[in-house]
C-alpha cells in the first residue's frame, strides 16, 4: 500500500519546508522529491493526497487519558464512559496511553488493557500505564516490573498520586522501590520504563520527588520521574521548571484550557521546551481539548509552530522512548497529521497510513457499532 502526500508545508516537527512525503506499508518510506510517473509505469496503486496550503506534521501522541472513563467522584452516576476510537483520532491523536487513576476497584487494569488492545485492533497505536494512585500499585501481574515485561501494551508505572487528599502519602522508600522497579522493567523489555506521577495541588507539591532525587540512599536517575497537572499553581510550576533542569520531563494537562497561560509562564521562567509535554488527561472533557488549545495556542502565535508541535510530538515520543514515533522521518509509523493553514482545521489523518479522518470528516468507526442499531450522541453541557 502506498500514500503519497503532495503539496503540504512539512513540519517534521521541525520545518522542512513544502515536500512529497511516500507512505510504504504504513511507514514513512521517502521525505522529498517522488517520481509519480514512475510510481505509476511500474503499475503500483497509489493513494493520493493534496496538501496545497496545508501543514503535515506527525500524529499527535498524548500520554494521559481516562480511556475507560473518570472515576465517578461524586457517586457511581458521575462515573464518564469510555473513550471512543472516533474522539481520539478528529483531535488529531494517533498514538495514546491510557491511565487509571483514583478508582482501580471498578475501572480495572485488565479492563484498560482491554481497550488499549481494543484500539490497537482499529489502527491505533495504545499503550497503558501500571497501577493507578495508590501505592503499591494495582497490577495485572504481582508487579510493575511483570507488567512491563510480559505484556507489550504497558509502558510504565502510573498515575501515582503524591501532594493530594486521594494520595497514600508513600515514603520515600516506598516511591524509591516502584522508581527502579519501573525502571528496571523498562530497562529489561527495551521500554521507557519511567514513573508517571499524578500531582496534587497539596502543599508539598513535588517534595517527594525532590526528597528521593536528593537522597544519597537511593540511585534515582531525574529521567525516570515523568510528573503531570503541574499547571495547578505558579509555585508548583516553579518547581516543574525546577525539575526539568534536574533531567525530569513534566507534563501540562488542558483540562482547565488554560495552556496558553502556562505555556506563557513556562518560557519566561526559563523552562526548557523540549523537557515539556502536553497531555488532555481526557475524562470528563474529551480529547478534543487537546486539539483546540493547540490551535487556539497556534493561531494565537505563542511559539514557533516546530516548538508548539514538538509538545505533543518529539517529545512526548522522547520520554517514552517512542523509536518511530513522533517524527517524520525515514521508517516512521505513517502516523501524519494534514492541518489547513488558515484555520488550523484537522484536514487529513492517516495511523500508521489508515485513513483515519479524510477531508475533515470522520473516515472510520468503532467496530462495535458494525451490526448494531444502536445510536449514542452524548453531548456535555459545555
Amino acid at each position: 500500500m502506498l500514500t503519497l502526500i503532495e503539496n503540504g508545508d512539512v513540519y517534521a516537527p521541525e520545518h522542512l519546508g513544502e515536500q512529497s512525503i511516500l507512505l510504504v506499508d504504513g511507514k514513512v518510506g521517502r521525505i522529498g522529491e517522488v517520481d509519480r510517473d514512475a510510481l505509476d509505469r511500474i503499475g503500483l496503486d497509489v493513494d493520493v493526497i493534496d496538501a496545497s496550503d496545508c501543514i503535515v506534521c506527525p500524529g499527535f501522541i498524548d500520554p494521559h487519558e481516562h480511556l475507560l472513563g473518570g472515576s465517578g467522584e461524586e457517586g457511581f452516576a458521575t462515573q464518564t464512559p469510555e473513550i471512543q476510537l472516533s474522539e481520539i483520532v478528529t483531535a488529531g491523536i494517533t498514538t495514546v496511553v491510557g491511565t487509571l487513576g483514583v478508582d482501580t476497584t471498578m475501572k480495572t487494569m485488565a479492563g484498560l488493557l482491554a481497550k488499549a488492545k481494543a484500539l490497537r485492533e482499529e489502527g491505533l497505536t495504545a499503550y497503558l500505564w501500571s497501577g493507578g494512585y495508590n501505592v503499591p500499585p494495582t497490577s495485572i501481574m504481582s508487579s510493575v516490573r511483570e507488567d512491563m515485561m510480559f505484556i507489550d501494551e504497558v509502558i510504565g508505572a502510573g498515575e501515582v498520586a503524591i501532594a493530594d487528599e486521594r494520595a497514600m502519602e508513600p515514603s520515600i522508600r516506598e516511591l524509591a522501590k516502584l522508581v527502579v522497579d519501573a525502571r528496571m522493567g523498562g530497562k529489561l523489555s527495551g521500554k521507557a520504563g519511567v514513573t508517571h506521577f499524578h500531582v496534587g495541588p497539596g502543599k508539598r507539591r513535588m517534595k517527594c520527588l525532590e526528597d528521593m532525587l536528593d537522597c544519597e540512599q537511593f540511585e534515582i536517575d531525574p529521567c525516570w520521574l515523568y510528573p503531570t497537572h503541574v499547571e495547578r499553581t505558579e509555585a508548583l510550576m516553579r518547581d516543574a521548571i525546577a525539575l526539568t533542569r534536574r533531567g525530569c520531563h513534566v507534563d501540562i494537562d488542558v483540562q482547565e484550557e488554560d495552556l496558553a497561560r502556562w505555556l506563557t509562564f513556562y518560557v519566561e521562567h526559563g523552562g526548557d521546551l523540549a523537557k515539556l509535554t502536553v497531555s488532555s488527561d481526557a475524562s470528563k472533557k474529551g480529547p478534543s481539548t487537546l486539539f483546540e488549545q493547540l490551535r487556539n495556542c497556534a493561531r494565537g502565535h505563542r511559539l514557533p509552530l516546530p516548538e508548539l508541535l514538538g509538545l505533543v510530538t518529539c517529545n512526548t515520543a522522547d520520554v517514552l522512548a517512542l523509536d518511530q514515533k513522533g517524527r517524520i522521518q525515514y521508517g516512521a509509523h505513517g502516523d501524519l497529521l494534514v492541518i489547513d493553514k488558515g484555520e488550523f482545521r484537522l484536514v487529513h489523518v492517516l495511523a500508521r497510513g489508515k485513513r483515519m479522518v479524510h477531508d475533515g470528516e470522520l473516515a472510520t468507526r468503532e467496530r462495535f457499532l458494525e451490526g448494531s442499531n444502536r445510536q449514542i450522541a452524548l453531548v456535555g453541557d459545555e
